[in-house]
């Protein structure tokens, strides 16, 4: 699969479980943990990651305007082709993240849109989650690379 370059689109913090997404323009991304100040810390699924022409694609047959946040991801990215993308690394900036697998929506999408969890549940449609593999600051318009290494 070749290299693709996106961008940043925008960046959300989670407070607790459950909790409200906080938007940010910048964040910092600690390796082994995730993003500094998330409630999800350590293990494969430190960071979530969206991406944009999927999130429209899918909720304009849901609900038109659905805001991205209402997915719950930490990442909105733009540009970049996320399915399929298991083991493969995203480049956020000078960061990287190992890509461990699909996100599957929870119950948490169909409060936000009627039918918004199922039109998530195709294949790689509700994102992919990571582990943070370097320290680094990021933020909203950052280039996003994926590749194999």
């Amino acid at each position: 699969m070749a290299d693709t370059k996106g961008r940043v689109e925008r960046i959300w913090l989670k407070r607790m479980k459950g909790g409200p997404m906080d938007p940010q323009e910048r964040a910092t991304l600690v390796a082994g943990r995730g993003l500094a100040g998330n409630a999800n810390q350590g293990g494969t699924r430190q960071i979530t990651i969206l991406s944009l022409e999927t999130w429209e694609r899918i909720s304009s047959g849901v609900s038109a305007g659905l805001d991205p946040a209402r997915r719950r991801a930490n990442l909105l990215v733009s540009g970049v082709d996320l399915a399929h993308s298991r083991g493969r690394v995203l480049r956020v900036g000078e960061s990287r993240i190992r890509i461990h697998g699909e996100t599957r929506p929870c119950e948490q999408m169909d409060a936000a849109a009627r039918g918004l969890r199922a039109g998530l549940s195709e294949p790689w449609g509700g994102g992919v989650f990571g582990e943070v593999l370097d320290d680094g600051d990021i933020a909203v318009g950052d280039v996003v690379t994926v590749s194999d290494n």
